[in-house]
């Protein structure tokens, strides 16, 4: 069998578990993520809607938007915690004395719920962006795996996001993302995001490796 067709099949098998959910002769166990009633009908294009929407919020960033789609524990509070906790600082207009003659404190780069740190940006410059432009978060039923639960991070599927990005007057690069999405109630939300580093390309899946699993 070829790679293509190996593939496809995998595709197709990844498919079939997630519309059927648990097998009627699994004894009434639970082999693997459970299926919210409401994404029953599709529930693999709704997982993968869930990691895409919060990447194009992150990206964006619209941190309210991406929160929203964030669990429970990746939130870490209320929706409009994580908003606060999550948006930039803006700068004061007008900065009092006291503030221009003292030296500049030393600020860390915030941090999401789960302790990671965003991208690296590069510093505002005058009439220069701070921020490269990205292109449209891709995800397909292809990449979606099946993840265990790992330290904090309950089980649940693996979906590789990427996406292009580009710095003024550099050549495009493509991010590639591992997103955990979980049943939390009725919705798929995103509690984990890490990148496809190029150690996890020897494994069996850069997703599940990039994930923990």
């Amino acid at each position: 069998m070829t790679r293509t067709k190996r593939t496809t099949a995998a595709a197709v098998i990844v498919a079939g578990l997630l519309v059927s959910g648990c097998s009627s002769n699994s004894g009434g166990k639970d082999r693997g993520a459970p299926a919210p009633s409401a994404s029953k009908t599709d529930p693999a294009a709704a997982v993968i809607e869930a990691a895409r929407s919060y990447q194009e919020a992150a990206n964006k960033p619209d941190w309210h938007a991406a929160c929203i789609v964030s669990s429970a524990r990746l939130r870490g509070g209320s929706v409009e915690e994580c908003t606060a906790a999550n948006a930039p600082s803006a700068p004061s207009a007008s900065p009092s004395p006291e503030v221009s003659s003292s030296p500049s404190p030393t600020t860390e780069p915030p941090r999401y719920a789960d302790g990671s740190t965003p991208q690296p940006r590069a510093s505002r410059t005058t009439g220069g962006p701070d921020r490269a432009d990205t292109g449209p978060v891709i995800a397909s039923a292809a990449d979606l795996v099946e993840v265990p639960a790992a330290g904090v991070h309950p089980a649940g599927w693996g979906v590789l996001v990427t996406y292009s990005v580009t710095w003024p007057g550099k050549p495009s690069t493509t991010a590639r993302k591992a997103l955990r999405v979980i049943a939390e109630g009725q919705d798929w939300r995103v509690d984990q995001h890490e990148d496809v580093q190029p150690g996890d390309e020897g494994h069996g899946s850069p997703v599940r490796a990039a994930l923990g699993g």
